[in-house]
């Protein structure tokens, strides 16, 4: 099998939204492929498999990203702590990105892809101004259910999958994330003699 890029998540509903947006992102990707989501439920639980799965992986030709909540936490210490254990592992070339401050976060960033998600009004410029910078706020899955009171985290994702945008999101730390995967499925899928597949000149994923 050839190497893959592999997610260790700490919740189901970053799967679940990974596996519909990341085939978007980066056109001709398939799931178990070229990349693989494995969801955690919680951080408790994914800092107990990070060490296990990292040293037991029995695909060696595949690379690690870690995605985490950060939930106020300090960020540069959430960061070094899990590089600390992915080297301990023996996989000091694992990615780790944190979201600010919850997955929800990414959503606020972007609220023309929620608004089509969920068939609702919710990009006015009153929340445009509100939401500007999404990472700040403390708990944004609060503010999600206050806009969408039918909000549910995995139906949500799944929705919302379809619909975010590359440039259009003001959360920060999406668009670190995308950063890093984009870099990193450039260098490795070229590494490995694979077609990158990543997004150029700016293009958006496809609608």
């Amino acid at each position: 099998m050839a190497g893959r890029i592999v997610f260790l998540l700490e919740e189901p509903s970053m799967k679940v939204l990974l596996d519909g947006f990341l085939p978007r992102l980066f056109p001709g990707w398939v799931e178990t492929q070229h990349f693989l989501c494995v969801k955690h439920e919680g951080k408790s639980d994914l800092d107990r498999s990070i060490p296990r799965k990292l040293k037991a992986w029995r695909y060696p030709d595949d690379i690690f990203v870690i995605v985490r909540d950060n939930d106020n936490a300090d960020c540069i210490a959430q960061k070094e702590r899990l590089r600390a254990m992915s080297r301990a592992a023996g996989r000091p070339d694992t990615l780790v990105r944190l979201v600010c401050q919850e997955l929800e976060s990414w959503y606020l960033g972007d609220l023309q892809a929620l608004g089509k998600a969920f068939n609702m009004e919710v990009n006015t410029p009153g929340n445009k101004k509100r939401f500007a910078n999404p990472d700040t706020w403390q708990k944004p899955s609060h503010e999600i259910r206050k806009l969408l009171p039918p909000f549910q985290k995995i139906s949500g994702a799944r929705a919302i999958a379809g619909h975010l945008q590359k440039e259009k999101n003001c959360s920060r730390s999406f668009q670190i994330f995308i950063q890093g995967i984009s870099h990193l499925a450039q260098t490795f899928f070229t590494a490995n003699n694979q077609s990158a597949m990543v997004l150029q000149n700016g293009k958006e994923p496809a609608p």
